[in-house]
């Protein structure tokens, strides 16, 4: 999938804003780390500068993909909430330094170009929001713990005869 491409610069320079559902199926990337390619994903791209001057994109991904559980492997839906700052970079050692300089764990440093497509921008941001082991929290057909321990227990037998 793919969306007309945008120079970077000039649509943080702009304060430009861009946004748009996208079905879950036009992710390769995405699509090969999911259960099944049902869904969509709801986007917005906006433009603008950090507080240190420095061009930046804030963005937002939401939505919901299936993913299969690493426990039961049965697919189960998760949901994607994500908010991002990416400042831009011209390349690589600028972008290594204005990291150094920044230091902020929630802003991450790319290397913007005159031809950025923000569908690759959107996907990236899917792909991290994914954990790294999907599981449900309670699988379906699991017994609950507490009754599993009575009805496991060896010794229970011995109890009534105790008595």
């Amino acid at each position: 999938m793919s969306a007309k491409p945008v120079d970077s610069f000039e649509f943080c320079r702009r304060g430009e804003q861009a946004s748009g559902t996208a079905p879950v199926a036009g992710f390769a990337r995405l699509t090969a780390e999911l259960a099944n390619t049902s869904g969509e994903l709801l986007w917005s791209v906006a433009g603008g500068q950090h507080a240190t001057g420095l061009p930046q994109l804030s963005m937002t991904v939401q939505g919901e993909v299936q993913l299969l559980c690493q426990r039961c492997l049965t697919a189960f839906a998760h949901p994607v909430d994500s908010d991002t700052v990416l400042v831009l970079a011209r390349n690589e050692a600028e972008a290594d330094a204005t990291e150094e300089r920044l230091d902020d764990e929630s802003i991450d440093v790319i290397v913007g170009s005159d031809a950025l497509d923000l569908m690759v921008l959107v996907e990236d941001d899917a792909l991290l929001a994914l954990p790294l082991s999907a599981k449900h929290a309670v699988c379906p057909g699991d017994v609950p713990k507490a009754s599993e321990d009575k009805l496991a227990s060896p010794f229970a037998a011995l109890g009534k005869l105790k008595s």
